[in-house]
């Protein structure tokens, strides 16, 4: 059984790694977060130690360690502007590190902690969920049998509705969450990227807190995206239908369809990880150069 902490307890994403670390049959032996809502501790891990202050959570770690108890994986969930903060701390407490989306926000975030990385044991593995998701592979298996020389044309629309806490809430922040083309947008480019090759040219037409729209030429696709958070940019069709959210990638004239299969994407990722297979930190490095490139556009 493999021992777990995590930091961001309290977060949307922390339960998915909750949900994660139980089917792994590991073992949640703390987690952190300035905010106590953290009911749901209770229905995966209620022995779990919980704080609310890093210096308290830091110290129980430092006893676990000297009672002989090893931390096998730091868990971070925590704000992204955080996550390179949380990291370190988690390779030198010699664990090794699973980071949500983005990994870090700036390029050259990545190279320090590269650096940092080959000074300690532990590994940093990213979430990158979407490459393991059955429709995705299939994809990204067709587009590499394509004729060398063939470019398809790829349309990509992500809604995802939120609501006015959004630009209220640290997410709303650039300084910390990188805006939406990081915040919401960075898992999708990794997926285009990982699809259809390297980038070769990125053009912004619209960038804004709630809206960005642009396109991307890549190796083997022209790509036209659009990001949003404002629920009246999903299709009326959709919104008759009661729903929030709308996802579209039109390859051609072909829908490719993705919708679904995302509910078991952090548990495949955990048990990627724990089999030795996770996705290192330099293979994050493109869509955080593109996500970066984006917003500083």
């Amino acid at each position: 059984m493999k021992n777990f902490i995590l930091i961001g307890a309290a977060g949307y994403v922390a339960p998915r790694h909750m949900k994660a670390i139980k089917a792994v049959g590991g073992n949640l032996l703390a987690a952190l977060d300035p905010f106590d809502s953290v009911g749901v501790l209770d229905s995966y891990f209620p022995e779990a130690h919980f704080f609310t202050e890093f210096e308290r959570f830091d110290r129980h770690v430092e006893k676990l360690r000297r009672k002989g108890i090893p931390i096998d994986y730091v868990s971070i969930c925590s704000p992204n502007y955080l996550h390179d903060a949380h990291i370190r701390f988690g390779l030198r407490i010699g664990a090794n590190v699973i980071c949500e989306k983005p990994i870090v926000l700036n390029p050259w975030n990545v190279d320090a902690l590269q650096e940092i990385e080959a000074e300690y044991s532990g590994k940093i593995y990213n979430i990158l969920q979407l490459r393991l998701h059955p429709s995705v592979i299939e994809l990204q298996r067709k587009i590499k049998a394509a004729p060398k020389d063939e470019i398809f044309n790829v349309d990509l629309q992500y809604y995802t509705s939120r609501g006015r806490w959004y630009h209220q809430s640290w997410k709303g922040d650039v300084s910390k969450s990188g805006g939406i083309a990081t915040n919401i947008g960075i898992h999708f480019f990794d997926m285009l990227i990982w699809i259809f090759g390297d980038v070769k040219k990125s053009t912004v037409i619209e960038h804004n807190k709630s809206k960005a729209v642009g396109q991307l030429q890549l190796e083997k696709a022209n790509v036209s995206w659009t990001l949003s958070v404002d629920y009246e940019n999903i299709p009326e069709h959709i919104r008759a239908t009661g729903a929030r959210t709308y996802r579209s990638l039109q390859i051609g004239t072909e829908e490719f369809e993705f919708s679904g299969g995302f509910t078991e994407l952090h548990t495949k990722s955990y048990e990627h990880i724990l089999s030795g297979k996770g996705f290192g930190i330099e293979e994050t490095r493109k869509s955080v150069v593109l996500a970066s490139l984006i917003r500083n556009t």
